[in-house]
């Protein structure tokens, strides 16, 4: 149990948690710009709302050596691969396919803890990581039976995506070991944006001219999913365990999945969703009996949608 007392209930921020980041996916289809760029912006914009709050980690910066910086550009560049993969499949595939697919990001990380760092899990854990790839292999073989075009691209994508954010999250339980969370993330947003402008300048897409409909998008991304979800649920982890934010791994898809109904007409076909409720349930039995109790509680619930 914690020791700290939340000021309102629980469950109110982490409904409103779940409902910010089912919204990522619902902007990026809004977007008619380049989803680099919209990744780009997003982080950007992020970055710069958390620099006043970053003068007082220089000297944690200064003391990092130079094989820490190099781990930091190889977090940043799987981030920004990230963003381009997943944001780039919702342009091919549906939210809800795209979201599904993306709530199998702790199942990849306990992949790589256990290649990388020996972590041992459960065989729950196993056999529910097992039910959720089934249902991911159904989404992805639907493509062919009534799915829109391009469809096993997006949901290809998205997996590719899922798992590069994985290693992302990998190498920040490294970082995090000596770096405040803070300045972790502040560092990996600058570095990844750069990124981003370096891949942006390359295949030539404007860094200006766009509408205000276009940088009231860019704000939303930064706003919505990232401080109003992903740093709430880091607020959150000081009243409730890890374990119960976690599971906000599957509001997402959910939340999507409406939203993308309500506002965008979507629908899933029967093999689509067959497979989407497959996933659903192996999640459930991965995160409930627990896969990698050694990981920071930074990463037990953080997603990168």
């Amino acid at each position: 149990m914690k020791a700290d007392r939340a000021p309102i209930p629980v469950f109110i921020p982490l409904f409103i948690g779940i409902i910010a980041i089912s919204f990522s996916s619902i902007f990026v289809k809004w977007s008619d710009s380049p989803v680099s760029v919209q990744a780009m912006y997003r982080l950007m914009i992020t970055a710069i709302m958390m620099l006043p709050f970053a003068g007082k980690y220089a000297g944690d910066a200064r003391s990092l050596k130079r094989s820490e910086w190099g781990l930091l550009a190889l977090s940043a560049a799987m981030l920004a691969l990230h963003f381009l993969l997943w944001m780039g499949s919702l342009q091919w595939t549906s939210v809800a396919s795209s979201t599904i697919i993306l709530a199998l990001q702790p199942v990849f990380v306990m992949i790589g803890a256990y290649l990388w760092f020996k972590e041992r899990t459960s065989l729950g854990a196993l056999f529910g990581m097992s039910i959720a790839f089934l249902g991911v292999f159904l989404l992805i073989g639907s493509s062919g039976f009534g799915g829109q075009e391009g469809h096993f691209k997006g949901d290809l994508m998205s997996l590719l995506g899922t798992a590069a954010v994985a290693v992302h999250m990998l190498l920040g339980q490294l970082l995090l070991r000596r770096l405040p969370s803070f300045l972790y993330s502040w560092l990996v947003f600058v570095m990844a944006s750069l990124i981003l402008a370096v891949y942006n300048q390359i295949q030539g897409y404007s860094f200006t001219g766009y509408s205000g409909r276009e940088w009231g998008i860019f704000l939303l991304l930064a706003i919505v999913p990232t401080v109003f979800g992903h740093l709430l649920f880091n607020w959150l982890m000081k009243f409730a365990s890890a374990s119960t934010v976690s599971m906000s791994v599957l509001g997402e898809p959910v939340g999507a999945s409406v939203l993308a109904f309500l506002i965008l007409h979507e629908t899933m076909y029967p093999l689509q969703a067959a497979g989407g409720a497959l996933v659903l349930l192996g999640l459930i039995l991965f995160l409930r009996v627990g896969a990698s109790p050694k990981r920071p509680k930074e990463f037990e619930q953080k997603g990168a949608a």
